[in-house]
């Protein structure tokens, strides 16, 4: 069972790299889940473009193969695969040249009351290339939407850049910058969880929390993506987006509405009173780490150089970072963000750790009293623990023993809800730019990234060695247990 959505007009949709990994692994099973759900009806086109020679039928056999082995038990249907697959169309296009455009603009025959979106799910190098020939042949006037990927530039002279030309094509309405973390249940949740209930929003400030952890922790390397990995590395791949948004839709005051730009104004507060990290601090308020030959998922994994195949890189695997939102409302509060390859375990997750309580009345005989935790999971099963102490049960005089209130979402809900890009890719047909980063939002947390960077570049050291399938470099665990915290790891 799956969780039922209100249909969307029929569409076009174009995928810019429709026989990369992001279309095969996430994109196609999405939009199939979205149409056995009925969110999107016939008549609706979903076209792939790519350089590779195929034709219409080779394609759409390489969609089934991919919703086959992306979409799970839906996939068995087989008639609702083959009538999916009737929507689908493929164009040979190489991106960086003029020749058959013309011909693309004529397939597509847009008319002015249809929506159709174009998804750049290609190298970020190409954006704008791409969004100058859609300009050039007409395809960016009437209901036209462009969806582009992070990393939006690797810094914020080239994110200004890539944004001044895409809106060149592309007004800022029709503009859809995608973070797909924004599109996960859990992080959604944190709104009717913070706003929706008066027992939290009340204790949500300095006063009654002690610190706030953010950890992305993935088990893997990284792979296939070893060439572009060299020349991002951890904060720019992930601390710059999925991190910083995740501490903003945690730090963000109450929006007057949940209008999209209410929403993103208040995210954009919180980036703008970030406390600047830069040459005089970054030694003491970060870690960055890279991962050595070690084991993971029960074998042996070789380290980082030998995956990219070279002799050494100052490219980063992990980061940790303590930052700080200077306003009245998180003042003194620490966010930890902690983000890895080959950790032992892959698992996104939020901890809101509460004040510990003013005066125990309890004997040493009833055991140690913990801080409350607020723990939000993101993967790999979402939902939402509260860490509380309680009596343990029996004779023998009062013992106290801490208890998780714990709820996911798969038992509680007992339906299937959809992944983050199948509601990211309606949202977009919808015109609700809500979970997407408005260009002002890119720009502050490239501003506040960018002298962390600097500041790496001016050190001797590069980044401190960890094996794989642990949780990063020593200095990491000394970066929060000189405050007197530890990093939340129970249950992992």
């Amino acid at each position: 069972m799956t969780t039922q959505a209100p249909p969307v007009e029929a569409f076009d949709l174009v995928i810019f790299g429709g026989t990369g990994d992001l279309a095969v692994r996430k994109l196609l099973p999405g939009l199939f889940h979205r149409y056995t759900d009925g969110q999107i009806r016939p008549g609706s086109r979903i076209i792939g473009v790519a350089r590779d020679a195929l034709g219409e039928s080779e394609y759409r056999e390489r969609v089934r193969a991919a919703v086959e082995k992306g979409a799970g038990d839906e996939a068995k249907n087989g008639d609702a695969v083959a009538t999916f697959l009737e929507l689908v169309d493929y164009v040979a296009l190489d991106a960086r040249k003029d020749a058959g455009w013309a011909q693309f603009a004529q397939k597509l025959a847009l008319t002015p009351e249809r929506v159709c979106v174009f998804y750049l799910a290609t190298s970020p190098e190409i954006f704008v290339e791409i969004c100058e020939r859609l300009r050039e042949h007409g395809l960016n006037t009437g209901q036209v939407r462009v969806v582009v990927e992070k990393p939006i530039g690797r810094d914020l002279a080239s994110a200004a850049a890539i944004n001044d030309a895409v809106g060149r094509s592309f007004g800022e309405h029709q503009t859809f910058r995608i973070d797909h973390y924004l599109g996960k249940e859990t992080v959604q949740n944190l709104i009717a969880l913070r706003f929706g209930n008066a027992l939290f929003e009340p204790l949500w400030n300095a006063e009654h929390i002690d610190n706030v952890q953010i950890t992305v922790a993935e088990s893997i390397g990284v792979e296939i993506r070893g060439a572009f990995y060299d020349g991002a590395g951890a904060l720019r791949d992930m601390v710059q987006n999925h991190l910083l948004q995740l501490l903003c839709m945690v730090a963000m005051e109450p929006p007057a509405s949940l209008a999209p730009d209410a929403i993103r104004d208040e995210k954009l507060k919180v980036l703008r009173a970030l406390k600047p990290i830069d040459e005089s601090n970054a030694a003491q308020l970060s870690v960055r780490g890279q991962y050595r030959a070690g084991a993971s998922n029960g074998g042996a994994v070789p380290g980082y150089l030998e995956e990219i195949g070279k002799r050494e890189s100052r490219t980063e695997t992990f980061v940790a970072l303590k930052a700080e939102v200077r306003n009245w409302r998180w003042a003194g509060v620490p966010f930890y963000l902690r983000t890895g390859k080959r950790m032992p375990e892959r698992v996104s997750e939020i901890v809101i750790t509460f004040r510990a309580i003013p005066h125990s009345i309890f004997t040493e005989q009833a055991g140690p009293i913990f801080a409350n935790k607020l723990v939000i999971r993101l993967q790999p099963d979402e939902g939402v623990k509260l860490m509380v102490m309680n009596k343990y049960p029996g004779p023998g005089g009062l013992r106290l023993r801490e208890v998780a209130l714990d709820m996911s979402f798969a038992e509680t809900f007992g339906v299937r809800y959809p992944e983050a890009y199948e509601r990211l890719l309606m949202d977009v047909v919808r015109g609700n730019p809500t979970l997407f980063m408005r260009r002002d939002e890119v720009e502050a947390a490239w501003a506040w990234a960018d002298p962390i960077l600097k500041a790496w570049e001016g050190m001797q050291d590069g980044p401190k060695p960890y094996t794989a399938g642990t949780w990063g470099p020593s200095a990491a665990v000394a970066l929060i247990e000189r405050d007197g915290r530890n990093w939340h790891e129970d249950g992992y």
